[in-house]
């Protein structure tokens, strides 16, 4: 990446026929996690994320609730999808709606460029559509005539469409992922879509004329802009696709353009990853650095899925457990790629045993000790070989792993140091040591060790768990002689004897309160 490269990171744009999920929630929380991960080793970070508002199952809802397709947009966005990203705290640099004059104008600007370059074509389209995928589908995705996806029976469609000659780029996607494998992340995704290509691929329809609600043909104002075509765009168009370059847009462009991460749904792979590079490779654009197809969450053995009522309200699980229990549950309990169960028994015990018992009760036991023993002011900096090389090992393990979107690996050496604190601790006995007076410089160093520790635990975990954190460096007295916890580097992590000795330390909120406990204050 050069020097003045934004690293840009992006999640799908969700449809907005509902309110979000916890499905939609742990995509945006992994785009969350990475990206502050990335924010903290010093890079330019651009975050993207938005709605998807055309197209006949978004027309369909906006009927069944008696209003406009646009008064349903706006009602879902401002009271459903922006409070629950704002609730999960999600720091996203830009919110996309592919309703929005950008979006729009940018789109329409790309579909001409297609057309004059010869790649768009008019011709006829019969065969399956499915509306809840918004997609034309094979013989093999279909299942006794019904989607494998929705399992409903899908419409047999026969329209007068435009095209796009996909077909024409079969070569050149398999070259460019025999030449970059890691631009379709995990390996059984990358798998998938090659497979999906050396099958033989067809012209892709681009446009419905049986309904109105999307964005016109520039060329042919009978039609609309296939859903998934205009969706595609938003990436590209959020940056100032197409804009001249010396303007605003085009600067913006040349900073942010291509994606390094693009996070989708293994259910949607084959537009990121086959559809959509092509698109840029017949405008001549760069394609993506990585789409990365992360697994299902499952309830009962089923995909997330708000038809199928076995949709969960994020707020459903944050009210009891807590935001940043709910970030660090799912990406340090499921694999990131994989399908994986979400289980409350599950999140209760890690909760206790991780959250509460591990880290939480280390800072309020060094806390309660430095209070007790040092008048509350942290002592005299020590050093502990054992533990600045288990810290070393830990920053390289995580930053690798997370940077890599292994999450669960990042956080496993994460709470793995976690651990090993605690038995520094459990061995040491500083509570022993204190009864012998003569000991106080060996107590020092202990609590020194103790608290230098915690002081990278928090650094490590803030972009995992970022209110708990800043309640802990406020606790070690950090925010006021370190500066505030997100502007502390990865790469300072491991520099020991960085907590400034003579810091205030203060007694704040129990960091994961008793579940039971939770449960009696509702």
């Amino acid at each position: 990446m050069s020097a003045d490269k934004s690293f840009y990171l992006t999640t799908p744009i969700y449809y907005v026929n509902d309110a979000p999920h916890i499905g939609h929630a742990y995509t945006t929380v992994a785009g969350d996690v990475l990206t502050r991960w990335n924010r903290q080793k010093g890079e330019g970070v651009w975050f993207l994320t938005g709605t998807d508002e055309h197209g006949e199952k978004v027309m369909n809802t906006d009927k069944s609730n008696n209003v406009s397709p646009q008064q349903w947009c706006d009602r879902l966005v401002e009271e459903a999808w922006k409070p629950s990203w704002t609730a999960l705290n999600i720091a996203n640099d830009d919110f996309i709606r592919t309703t929005e004059p950008r979006h729009e104008m940018r789109v329409q600007r790309f579909m001409q460029l297609l057309k004059d370059k010869g790649f768009i074509y008019a011709g006829k389209f019969e065969g399956p559509y499915c509306i809840g995928c918004e997609e034309f589908k094979l013989p093999g995705d279909l299942d006794d005539g019904k989607c494998k996806v929705h399992g409903k029976p899908v419409e047999n469609l026969s329209e007068d469409n435009w095209f796009f000659k996909l077909s024409a780029f079969v070569e050149p996607l398999l070259e460019h992922y025999k030449k970059n494998p890691q631009a379709c992340e995990p390996t059984s995704a990358r798998n998938e879509v090659i497979a999906f290509l050396e099958s033989g691929v067809r012209d892709l329809s681009i446009s419905r004329s049986t309904f109105d609600w999307g964005i016109p043909v520039p060329w042919d104002r009978d039609q609309v802009i296939y859903v998934w075509f205009d969706a595609l765009l938003n990436y590209a168009t959020a940056v100032g696709l197409g804009d001249e370059p010396d303007s605003d847009g085009g600067k913006k462009f040349a900073k942010t353009w291509p994606a390094d991460v693009q996070l989708v749904g293994k259910d949607i792979l084959r537009f990121h990853a086959v559809i959509w590079p092509a698109m840029l490779m017949a405008a001549g654009l760069e394609v993506p650095g990585k789409v990365f197809a992360h697994g299902w969450l499952l309830v009962g053995g089923e995909k997330m899925s708000k038809s199928k009522l076995t949709g969960i309200a994020p707020s459903d699980i944050t009210d009891h457990f807590g935001v940043d229990a709910f970030r660090y549950y799912f990406l340090r309990a499921i694999p990131f790629g994989i399908d994986g169960s979400f289980s409350c028994e599950d999140m209760s015990a890690r909760y206790t045993s991780e959250l509460a018992n591990e880290f939480g009760n280390l800072a309020s036991r060094l806390i309660a000790m430095i209070e007790k023993y040092c008048d509350g002011v942290i002592p005299a900096v020590a050093h502990n070989s054992e533990l600045a090389m288990k810290l070393a090992q830990t920053v390289d393990v995580a930053d690798k792993a997370i940077c890599a979107l292994d999450f669960q690996g990042g956080i496993n050496a994460i709470m793995d140091y976690c651990k090993r604190v605690n038995g520094f601790v459990t061995e040491q006995e500083p509570w022993a040591i204190a009864k012998d007076p003569a000991r106080v410089e060996e107590l020092n160093a202990v609590l020194y060790n103790t608290a230098d520790s915690i002081r990278a635990l928090a650094i490590l975990l803030h972009p995992v768990m970022p209110s708990t954190t800043e309640i802990l460096w406020e606790s070690l007295g950090a925010n006021t002689t370190l500066g505030p916890i997100g502007n502390q580097k990865i790469a300072d992590v491991t520099k020991w004897g960085v907590l400034p000795a003579g810091s205030k330390v203060t007694k704040g909120a129990v960091l994961f309160p008793r579940l039971e406990e939770k449960l009696e204050s509702n």
